[in-house]
């Protein structure tokens, strides 16, 4: 496990000092920038190319799934493990589908940290006990409904819906995404009309139940 680069993802900055202190206990590990959402954790991949991403699920801006498969996209190199509190079957097949080389729950053991960066750098993949169990007891599941939905929409769109679900304005969203307010509208319009959802109330109860956005303040 020599000289192995982590990059840390989460939005809360207390959660990242903790795990930071864990991974400053490892040899040969080094934690070279923090991200605070999806968005930001992208750009500082291009600046740092770190070797291993740890990251988390429910973040405003841009969720952890979401910025997962555009890393594994575009950065096929970098290596990300999903770190959540959540161990549900969605969010693991979902997290697996991005192409995320493990997936840990925040509740686990310490231990299984060290053991997913090692297994992980070795080119292997790392699930942690728990989500083992809930994949090996459900290998024929399939994806709830509202996350089958999810692929009736592109990738802009899905961030569009994410943003909506955090109650950002159009205007809001279109200085976000560096787009026009026009190109959102049309966008959401398109939304409602893919998902038969016909006010944004009911697409922001759709965002949480499919899991883009969450409850939390």
């Amino acid at each position: 496990m020599a000289g192995i680069s982590i990059l840390l993802v989460d939005d809360h900055a207390l959660v990242r000092a903790g795990i930071r202190a864990l991974l400053e206990r490892l040899a040969d590990v080094t934690v070279i920038a923090e991200a605070k959402d999806g968005r930001e954790a992208f750009c500082l991949i291009s600046e740092r190319a770190p070797d291993q991403v740890l990251m988390d699920i429910a973040m405003p801006g841009l969720n952890g799934l979401e910025a997962t498969a555009r890393i594994t996209k575009e950065f096929p190199a970098v290596r990300v493990i999903v770190l959540s509190m959540y161990a549900n079957d969605e969010y693991v097949r979902e997290a697996i589908k991005a192409g995320a080389a493990g997936y840990l729950v925040k509740s686990g053991a310490a231990v299984e940290l060290e053991k997913a960066i090692k297994a992980v750098s070795r080119g292997e993949n790392y699930f942690s006990p728990l989500v083992s169990a809930r994949l090996l007891r459900d290998k024929a599941g399939h994806l709830s409904a509202d996350r089958s939905l999810i692929e009736r929409l592109t990738p802009r769109q899905r961030e569009i819906l994410q943003l909506i679900a955090e109650r950002h304005s159009t205007k809001e969203i279109a200085q976000i995404l560096n787009i026009s307010a026009k190109t959102v509208e049309t966008h959401r319009a398109q939304m409602m009309e893919r998902l038969d959802i016909h006010d944004v109330p009911g697409l922001v109860r759709f965002a949480i139940r499919a899991g883009l956005a969450s409850l939390e303040e």
